[in-house]
């Protein structure tokens, strides 16, 4: 009886650590199916590029299985990938609906960040504030030397930025009033711009915040210094938001990567340090329609 009992108790307690193993087995499956995993390609604005970029190397620390591709090409072309289901993401520094040929009823605008822009020169040109009307006049070709603006006997030299570029719709959009931008040598990247600005004597362009440097004068307009504060106002009257846009609702490793980009992790410290402003410290708002009013 004894022997019987014995054999039994053992045969019942392999039944049981059968048992405690398959469902060991079965909740460290699920819980490795449960880890986001996938590929997001994100595309276009090159203002909002560098902020893309080092979030999502600091993001993927964390989730391993997310890998992330970030590209320039300008807010045009992240809208019409987006779009046509090329890419997870569009990056743009304006809203869809400005764009031809984009149905903004197909996407979904995610705002975040905002950028101010300012125009730069080259720093021999012995100019540090012009009027809005000046600036204008600049870009359409009517003033073609510094001396005018009491600046160094020299030539301007435009540098205009390629079209299909948010930062330039944003920036004709707040200066030109309409009119057409004088014939000149055109960029497709921010980076490059302050480049050749930085370079060329007597050469101006206009730049994200973020691209700014010692290397480079940016402007005042009107006696308004290009700063955060005078963004968040809209006394600073070149901005625009940067928009993550997707066709349709996010999933899955998309939209945890978003959520990511509007955590506090990056609009309380990220965001800062890299140049843009929070969409939470803006005192006004914009719509499609360039319309600003208090928030």
């Amino acid at each position: 009886m004894k022997k019987k009992t014995i054999i039994s108790s053992l045969l019942a307690l392999g039944a049981l650590m059968t048992i405690a193993t398959g469902c060991s087995n079965s909740n460290a499956s699920k819980s490795s199916s449960s880890e986001v995993s996938g590929k997001i390609t994100a595309v276009g604005s090159t203002a909002l590029q560098p902020l893309v970029e080092k979030a999502a190397g600091d993001f993927q620390k964390d989730n391993s299985k997310i890998n992330i591709t970030v590209q320039g090409g300008g807010s045009g072309t992240g809208l019409s990938q987006v779009q046509d289901g090329s890419v997870k993401i569009g990056n743009s520094d304006i809203f869809a609906e400005q764009k031809d040929g984009i149905d903004a009823k197909k996407l979904v605008d995610h705002k975040v960040a905002v950028v101010g822009m300012a125009p730069v020169v080259n720093k021999d040109a012995g100019v540090k504030n012009v009027t809005m009307d000046q600036l204008k006049q600049i870009f359409t070709g009517k003033i073609t030397n510094w001396k005018d603006l009491g600046g160094k006997d020299e030539k301007i030299t435009v540098v205009n930025r390629a079209e299909g570029s948010g930062t330039r719709a944003t920036f004709e959009s707040a200066v030109l009033n309409g009119e057409k931008a004088v014939k000149s040598q055109e960029q497709d990247s921010n980076g490059t711009v302050q480049k050749i600005v930085s370079t060329t004597p007597g050469a101006i362009s206009y730049l994200a915040f973020s691209y700014i440097n010692d290397k480079v004068e940016a402007l005042s307009i009107d006696d308004v210094k290009p700063t955060d504060d005078n963004v968040s106002d809209n006394k600073w009257k070149i901005w625009s938001y940067e928009h993550m846009y997707t066709k349709g609702n996010p999933k899955d490793a998309t939209e945890k990567f978003i959520k990511y980009m509007k955590s506090d992790d990056v609009q309380k410290k990220l965001v800062k340090d890299m140049g843009y402003i929070s969409t939470n410290d803006m005192k006004v708002q914009k719509d499609a329609k360039g319309t600003v009013t208090d928030k």
